[in-house]
């Protein structure tokens, strides 16, 4: 970015945005420090914060959009100052962050409310609202920070606050295994950023937005390209890409709402904003743009491919989240107006994706916790909301035209066929490949869970609807899932320039744009006719043998193994040998050399035996000796 980045000082009522993210710190520290005085009111004390700060959020975007340059900065305090090295407490808050702050409240508030029914009858659930309002908290600061290390602190709270929410069953082994992966995991994508962090310092002094951005020029291509991949590094941790995605399917071992908010509004989404903030280091150096791109290219096919052979009905949700991000990053990755249309699509994500996972959790609350599709089916006729609602999930995200997928995917994918030469095929051919595929594998979900015979067991004897309190959040949602794409594919894009720069002409598509279209129809419409047929009338309700495709999409493509491999078991033996160094060898040679010493102690300390005679008698010897001494010396004897 060529122009220098300026802010103007919030005043008026711009000047307490801090207050978006104190109420829900607040709220969460209120919940943890009265305990189970709170527990009768504490889940709505939780919903109230998060929806107070969604009116806030609403009040200052409107106060916004009537600034000339759209972004103000709030400086509370000094919070590092040692040397050169000063860091303000501070907030920015402009078009990119404001949109996020909109869809964190927005969609969070209405997961909160959902939480309620949800959660009604676990003993921990204001404990549980806690961690939620603290997880929205995180976030908030995250994506209001003026500088890295404020966003630096929102993302490791972010991480402290999936980790207690992944793990909140903490008595099953798997959920609390889950939440030890997803927290060690994302540690790897953190020391990243850290490091990344230290080389602004370093090398420009500063780790203030403007500062470091306005300063990227002067930087060398080597500097450029090492920052921008430790920077991408940590957004692979937080949003699941490649090659640290392994932590976000298993990360649905926490209570449903907890995936509705991890995948729709908050941990997934900050490593596309950390990208899209970072616009100026990574436009400036093309080949990072082309491991960005990379990145997302893989990470979508990953996703779909693993996605085509699950049967849980969670996990192929938390699949496909994998391969949306994966498609969020292509459009960063590709840069100049795809920029803005990755966030167009992250925003309209994020409804239909709390969509499906809320209305997943009201499948699994009408079946008695179930999550294997093959033993659901018929579902459309217990469960009309739930039926209905998801089902404009399910059209959004295949990109069926005229619901929000189409207006924000469907430009994406043209995006990709607009780079230069050959990799326009390659990474436009990828993100087509991957919306058949996606409409394969959700249209599977979908008819195999709502429709064709019912397979429930027989404990299970009438499935039921969820109350209101949590199918009124999913209508809400349905609402945006539905109309939040054409609402934002044109005004977003014009609200995001002042951060993301004018959208300029790409380089003209291998493809023309109503050919990219035809084909992105086609390809999605095939893969939906092919999953209608073949499981229309319900699939078998064990796993059957099948050829090597499935059965490593069925592992995981083999990640897993892979990072046990290379990473784990590595790890395990170099930790036994330090062990085996330490205890042996360093602790080994301590405990002798002490041992010694002990040993000789023990015999010296017979020689004070504490009898005169025996002093005497040592005197006397020793008086001999000193006397033949002399002797010999006399006789000649020594000479």
């Amino acid at each position: 970015m060529e122009e220098t980045v300026q802010y103007a000082q919030a005043t008026g009522l711009l000047s307490s945005v801090w207050l978006l993210v104190a109420i829900p710190l607040a709220s969460a520290a209120v919940l943890l420090l009265l305990g189970r005085r709170a527990d009768r009111w504490g889940h709505w004390l939780g919903v109230a914060s998060i929806a107070a700060s969604f009116v806030l959020g609403v009040t200052y975007f409107l106060q916004l959009r009537g600034l000339a340059n759209r972004s103000v900065e709030l400086s509370l305090w000094k919070f590092i100052e040692v040397g050169s090295l000063k860091v303000d407490f501070g907030m920015l808050f402009d078009p990119l962050s404001a949109v996020f702050v909109l869809l964190i409240t927005g969609v969070g508030s209405l997961i909160h409310l959902y939480a309620v029914g949800y959660m009604e009858h676990d003993p921990g659930r204001r404990r549980f609202f806690a961690y939620f309002n603290l997880f929205v908290a995180a976030m908030l600061l995250l994506v209001l920070g003026n500088n890295y290390v404020m966003l630096f602190f929102g993302w490791e709270g972010v991480g402290l606050a999936s980790y207690l929410l992944i793990s909140f069953w903490n008595h099953l082994p798997s959920a609390a295994t889950a939440g030890k992966k997803a927290f060690l995991m994302n540690r790897i994508g953190d020391a990243g950023l850290l490091i990344a962090i230290f080389i602004m310092f370093a090398t420009l002094g500063t780790t203030q937005f403007d500062a470091v951005f306005n300063g990227v020029g002067a930087l060398t291509a080597g500097i450029i390209l090492t920052m921008g991949l430790l920077l991408l590094l940590g957004a692979a941790g937080k949003s699941g890409q490649f090659p640290l995605q392994a932590w976000l399917p298993d990360a649905m071992e926490g209570p449903t709402p907890v995936s509705a908010l991890i995948h729709a509004a908050t941990m997934v989404t900050a490593g596309v904003y950390l990208i899209a903030r970072s616009n100026p280091i990574f436009t400036a150096n093309p080949t990072l743009q082309t491991v960005v791109v990379s990145v997302g290219a893989l990470t979508l096919l990953i996703g779909c491919v693993i996605g085509c052979a699950k049967d849980d009905i969670k996990r192929i949700l938390a699949w496909s989240t994998v391969s949306q991000i994966g498609y969020m990053f292509l459009g960063v990755g590709l840069g100049g107006g795809a920029y803005a249309l990755a966030i167009v699509h992250l925003l309209a994500h994020g409804f239909f994706k709390a969509n499906m996972f809320l209305g997943a959790g009201s499948v699994m609350h009408g079946m008695h916790e179930q999550t294997d599709i093959r033993r659901f089916g018929g579902l459309s006729k217990y469960m009309k909301v739930t039926w209905i609602t998801f089902a404009t999930g399910w059209l959004a995200i295949i990109g069926i035209p005229p619901l929000s997928g189409f207006f924000t995917k469907e430009p994406i994918i043209v995006a990709a066929f607009a780079r230069h030469g050959w990799t326009a095929w390659l990474y436009g051919g990828a993100a087509l490949l991957g919306a058949g595929l996606t409409a394969f594998y959700m249209t599977r979900l979908f008819v195999l869970t709502f429709h064709g015979p019912k397979r429930w067991t027989d404990e299970i004897e009438h499935p039921h609807e969820s109350p209101p309190v949590m199918t009124i959040p999913l209508i809400l949602l349905s609402v945006g899932s539905v109309a939040a794409g054409w609402l934002m594919a044109t005004s977003v894009p014009d609200w995001l320039t002042p951060v993301l720069g004018a959208q300029e002409e790409g380089h003209e598509a291998l493809l023309s744009h109503v050919t990219i279209t035809v084909l992105s129809i086609a390809v999605t419409v095939i893969g939906v006719g092919l999953a209608y047929v073949l499981f229309r009338k319900g699939t078998a309700p064990q796993e059957l043998p099948a050829g090597p495709v499935v059965t490593a999409a069925r592992k995981n493509l083999y990640t897993d193994a892979f990072n046990e491999a290379v990473f784990e078991k590595p790890g395990i033996y170099l930790t036994r040998a330090l062990v085996f160094l330490d205890g042996k060898v360093i602790d080994g040679g301590v405990n002798l050399l002490a041992a010694a010493v002990g040993g000789g102690s023990g015999r010296l300390r017979r020689l004070q035996t504490g009898y005169v005679r025996s002093y005497a008698m040592s005197v006397l010897a020793g008086a001999l000796l000193v006397v033949a001494a002399f002797l010999a010396l006399q006789m000649g004897w020594l000479a």
